[in-house]
């Protein structure tokens, strides 16, 4: 049970401690902030509400704690490190719970992204002491004019104090995914949670007290972006910034100032049919990668540009296999779960309705219980309709009939995101042309758009972000590069 057992100190009455100086405490504002269920609509769990002044001293304790830490050898942050990955795998079952009512996840999909989440964990420890242990050497003679008598030793050190901020969608492994490399680095971690799946992340971060990092090392603080948002994004004892989310990271990188920047910010993934594609792969990775967790997925199919000529028999196959799909609620490992909130519901339901009043054909009946969204192929959409620019971030996927593969590029490439698209073909040279003409972050040839596997590089482009993701990117990404030259006297050569 949440906030029972292993986890019975991150929990005061009914409301969830936030985390700092390597303590569970209490918010002195007297103020919690309710998450909603999105299966039952009621309240499922509450969080502190942080003021200000809290968030201050946690971003104080972390710049001390840091400087410890990165000192601290790298084996041993390594050791830390697979501790936490271990416990968090011993813990994945009340983790998952808290994930099925906060966030609607199939109960099994949640097990699976806690797994996974301790899977990224080690793996950004051992790939971390790889990077970090290496540095340059460098002669000044290489260069015109110079002879040997200066060396350059180039190593990478920690940037300081890394925010992190994940979306609902994955709030213990895109949290995961931003904090291990940031510890291996030798940083400091300020966790600011989603507020729909903030319980999820602060049993993980109860799984990281448990391993042992320093006190101060990782605060997770809770609370309503309105009153703490600004603060964390502007505060100068902030080095870094990791967001995953929405168009808020805009926002975002306008008032950050210099520091770096790391930005996930959506997508509305373009699937290309040519005529010559395997018709059942297609429909199969449609399916898989357009309607699994309601098509709540950054990397969810978002719109199928197929060419004429193939596109009634794609349809029927995707519409058949439509059919099977369980509708229902996450305990039940359902397919199709409820969507994370009713003004998600209510924005995908406007583009449906937009779609309906200009003329798409529907494979099957708008169906809509509170959040809970039946599965729905949208066909015969055309450009003047907003579901075929706008991300439904639900189980809506609009279908486009193209007349040419350069119809389809051009959709793709017109749109603002850009973060992932996939092309399916049996001819390997065509495969690779659309694939270089389409403007994303990531093409996938004959499969669905998918984040992984976790070390794979992982951005977009335009508004769909800033910087690349994936372990090892995250880990350059997050340390910055310290020269030392040492200078000789005389010109000096190594002889053999």
């Amino acid at each position: 049970m949440a906030g029972q057992g292993f986890f019975q100190d991150i929990l005061d009455g009914d409301v969830f401690k936030f985390y700092a100086d390597g303590e569970w405490k209490t918010s002195t504002s007297g103020k919690s902030v309710g998450i909603t269920n999105p299966s039952t609509l009621k309240t499922a769990f509450k969080v502190q509400a942080c003021t200000q002044d809290e968030v201050n001293k946690a971003i104080e304790s972390a710049k001390v704690a840091q400087k410890a830490w990165a000192k601290t050898p790298l084996w041993k942050r390594a050791e830390a490190l697979h501790r936490f990955a271990g416990i968090l795998k011993d813990q994945k079952n009340v983790i998952a719970e808290c994930l099925v009512k906060e966030v609607a996840k199939a109960q099994k999909d949640s097990v699976t992204e806690v797994v996974r989440s301790g899977d990224l964990i080690s793996y950004s420890a051992e790939e971390g002491i790889r990077i970090m242990a290496e540095g340059k050497f460098l002669a000044s003679d290489s260069f015109p004019g110079n002879g040997r008598n200066k060396y350059c030793l180039a190593s990478k050190t920690p940037l300081g104090v890394v925010l992190c901020i994940p979306p609902f969608n994955y709030p213990v492994n895109l949290a995961v995914s931003k904090i291990a490399p940031a510890l291996i680095t030798g940083n400091a971690v300020i966790l600011k949670p989603p507020t729909q799946g903030a319980v999820s992340a602060l049993h993980m971060v109860h799984c990281a007290h448990m391993a042992g990092f320093p006190k101060g090392l990782i605060a997770a603080v809770t609370g309503k972006g309105s009153e703490i948002g600004d603060l964390l994004t502007m505060h100068p004892g902030i080095d870094c910034i990791s967001f995953t989310g929405g168009d808020t990271g805009i926002a975002i990188s306008k008032k950050a100032g210099m520091i770096p920047l790391q930005m996930e910010l959506g997508g509305k993934d373009c699937c290309i049919v040519l005529e010559d594609a395997d018709l059942e792969l297609a429909a199969n990775n449609v399916i898989k990668g357009g309607y699994s967790y309601s098509g709540q997925r950054c990397t969810a199919i978002k719109v199928i540009c197929v060419m004429e000529s193939v596109a009634e028999e794609l349809v029927k196959n995707i519409v058949d296999k439509m059919a099977k799909l369980k509708v229902g609620m996450p305990e039940d490992n359902c397919d199709i779960t409820p969507v994370v909130s009713q003004s998600s519901a209510n924005y995908i339901q406007g583009l449906v309705e937009d779609a309906q009043a200009k003329g798409a054909k529907f494979h099957q009946e708008w169906k809509r219980e509170n959040n809970l969204i039946h599965p729905l192929l949208i066909d015969n959409v055309t450009p003047d309709m907003r579901i075929a620019w706008e991300e439904p971030f639900g189980p809506v996927i609009p279908v486009i009939r193209i007349k040419t593969v350069e119809e389809g590029i051009h959709h793709c490439n017109a749109n603002n995101f850009a973060l992932q698209g996939c092309v399916f073909t049996k001819d390997i040279n065509k495969a690779i042309l659309v694939s270089n003409a389409m403007e994303s972050g990531t093409i996938q040839i004959n499969a669905a758009p998918a984040r992984g596997p976790d070390h794979f590089p992982f951005q977009g482009l335009r508004d769909s972000g800033i910087g690349s993701q994936g372990v090892t990117n995250s880990i350059l990404m997050m340390t910055k590069v310290k020269s030392t030259v040492i200078n000789l006297p005389v010109e000096s050569y190594t002889m053999g």
